[in-house]
């Protein structure tokens, strides 16, 4: 078990809590879903693309017949914005262990015509009837304790790209790569912290598709900054996660043509790999 000095309060729990409300959708005909983005998850002015990601998840979970993500593609084409929006899905094969799916959400723009924000393919499982055979060369990050940790509420100026979804997240993020905001990015393009959500909800498989893509971007500590959009994100969901705080490690080796890759680990209090992820992202240079 990792080392925690403190772990956020917890009054919220999984099915009953803000981010469950907030990615609730509603089914409006057979394989379509009716869903309201709340601002509360926006970066600048987008919507997060892991909170858009676990929406969507959500209303692949009711159409297809098995309810946990196992892996899940997802291409972000517009970026979308608070507000109303419509998910339609497709089962594209089921089978006794696995079903696939693919699903798209669209919103309006300002003429009223319907524009497609993203595009995902997906396969769910049963994370429960996994077997606990376990073989990997995988070693859980090492992180400080988290009163060791530094959180939004702890800089001395507003973080920079932050905004509304900080305030529901926990987050507290290792000093070794909290160089960039003292003005002294390390260069390594290394993201790491403790993760949770605000209310204390415990992480669930749905969650995990939000924590890939929640701590500020490893850009930062490469040296630049603003805005780092995702263009392709692929989420690998492991096993359940274990109740209490996970640990996400995120992690760049190559910035070229503007574009760089995160790759993200996320590990839960029983030190288990419970989700890893790699994506594509869009870098502002200069």
């Amino acid at each position: 078990m990792p080392e925690a000095a403190s772990v956020q309060a917890a009054w919220a729990t999984i099915g009953d809590s803000e981010f469950d409300r907030d990615t609730a959708v509603t089914e409006r005909a057979p394989g379509v879903y009716d869903v309201d983005l709340s601002a509360g998850w926006t970066i600048i002015t987008a919507v997060n693309g892991g909170y858009l990601l676990a929406v969507i998840g959500r209303a692949l979970a009711h159409a297809l017949p098995h309810s946990d993500p196992f892996t899940v593609s997802a291409h972000y084409l517009t970026a979308s914005q608070p507000g109303p929006a419509v998910i339609r899905t497709e089962v594209v094969r089921t089978g006794r262990t696995l079903s696939t799916g693919q699903a798209s959400l669209f919103q309006y723009d300002e003429a009223g015509r319907e524009v497609e924000r993203i595009r995902v393919l997906a396969s769910y499982g049963d994370l429960d009837a996994l077997p606990d055979d376990v073989r990997t060369t995988a070693v859980p990050p090492v992180f400080p304790p988290m009163d060791q940790c530094f959180g939004p509420q702890d800089a001395p100026a507003p973080i920079p790209g932050s905004s509304a979804i900080t305030d529901r997240l926990f987050l507290k993020l290792d000093p070794a790569t909290l160089g960039w905001a003292l003005g002294a990015p390390s260069g390594k393009g290394e993201m790491r912290s403790w993760f949770g959500l605000a209310d204390g909800r415990d992480a669930d498989p749905l969650s995990l598709l939000l924590a890939v893509d929640a701590l500020p971007p490893t850009a930062f500590e490469i040296g630049l900054s603003g805005w780092v959009p995702t263009v392709e994100l692929t989420v690998h969901v492991r096993c359940r996660p274990a109740p209490g705080p996970l640990r996400v490690s995120i992690t760049t080796r190559n910035l070229a043509g503007g574009f760089l890759e995160e790759d993200a680990e996320v590990w839960d209090s029983a030190d288990r790999l419970v989700a890893q992820s790699r994506q594509l992202a869009r870098a502002r240079l200069g």
